[in-house]
């Protein structure tokens, strides 16, 4: 039976919004697998599908969103961004869903934002005006959900998958599980509020250890240890503790928290700042020429041709900004 009871009242379509777009490039068979929410366990998703959002089997209030485009390990693409808003906007809208577990499939919670994915060529400023919003759009998401939010960390998680998980009331982590946040290395400012965020929850030392020159990468267990995740537990009952977790959360009426900060509306300002900072940098020549490294190692030739073609011209198209 599906979730949706009816379409989304007025208030809810900003929050929304991005469904249009996964309508225009979605068959009616691919929306209609998407959409699809179960009252038993997951099954098998299609080949065709990028998320799933079902009920819990154990506790039916609670839906789980799952990545399931393991092959990409669980990459952000635009349609894949554009899939978990509008299960967000999904399972906010349903009274019968008290909160929700987000998790990947595989090995991979996720590998983050793919900008070869997400990049097109267009206006610099139209450029610099979608990366900003997007990007901002990606961290609200999380910010703005109004029930309880847990995270279930199943493997390796890089850049923004890390930091929309610290976003969410509690995060549980399998021991397999790592915390990839490679923003210096990639020559961009820290972004999901981790500017300020990752500093209220490890401390200082250990905020720069993650997001500076180190780039230390915990798994699991010194995750838990420094305050990053809120438990480690092994992976076979990752899911069952994040569900019982976040039943506990709904149960106490507790208000939303991004792990325990409860001043959500400055953690807003700072993922608008973050967002603006984060555009500017992603079209320097820095971070364009590493991408189009970083591209071409991998085979990319199309996407890292983009890129190149950016730092080439950039001299002139810089201007317009």
């Amino acid at each position: 039976m599906s979730l949706f009871t009816k379409a989304p009242p007025h208030h809810l379509r900003a929050f929304s919004g991005l469904t249009k777009n996964v309508h225009r490039t979605s068959s009616k068979s691919e929306r209609k697998q998407r959409n699809q929410i179960v009252n038993s366990s997951p099954s098998k998703p299609t080949a065709s599908s990028l998320t799933t959002l079902t009920k819990s089997a154990t506790n039916p209030s609670i839906a789980i969103l799952t990545m399931v485009n393991p092959r990409k390990l669980n990459g952000w693409t635009q349609p894949m961004m554009e899939a978990m808003h509008r299960d967000f906007a999904a399972a906010s809208h349903d009274a019968n869903i008290k909160g929700v577990v987000v998790t990947g499939e595989g090995s991979y919670y996720s590998a983050g934002v793919d900008l070869s994915g997400t990049i097109k060529p267009m206006a610099p400023k139209a450029l610099q005006h979608m990366i900003r919003t997007k990007n901002q759009l990606v961290f609200d998401t999380f910010l703005d959900f109004p029930k309880p939010l847990v995270v279930a960390v199943n493997g390796a998680a890089i850049g923004a998958s890390v930091t929309t998980a610290t976003l969410s009331d509690a995060i549980v982590a399998c021991k397999e599980s790592s915390f990839n946040t490679p923003f210096t290395r990639l020559g961009v400012p820290p972004e999901g509020c981790s500017s300020v965020h990752f500093e209220f929850l490890m401390g200082k030392e250990t905020a720069a250890r993650m997001l500076g020159k180190e780039g230390w990468v915990p798994n699991g267990e010194e995750a838990a240890k420094v305050g990053l995740v809120t438990k480690c537990v092994d992976k076979s009952v990752l899911v069952e503790e994040a569900v019982n977790l976040c039943s506990s959360l709904a149960t106490s009426n507790a208000p939303r928290t991004a792990m325990g900060q409860t001043d959500l509306a400055m953690m807003k300002s700072v993922n608008a700042k973050e967002s603006a900072d984060l555009a500017d940098a992603f079209l320097s020549e820095k971070f364009l020429s590493a991408q189009a490294s970083f591209l071409e190692k991998k085979g990319k030739t199309v996407p890292a041709m983009v890129f190149k073609f950016l730092v080439a011209t950039r001299f002139a198209w810089s201007k317009l900004l």
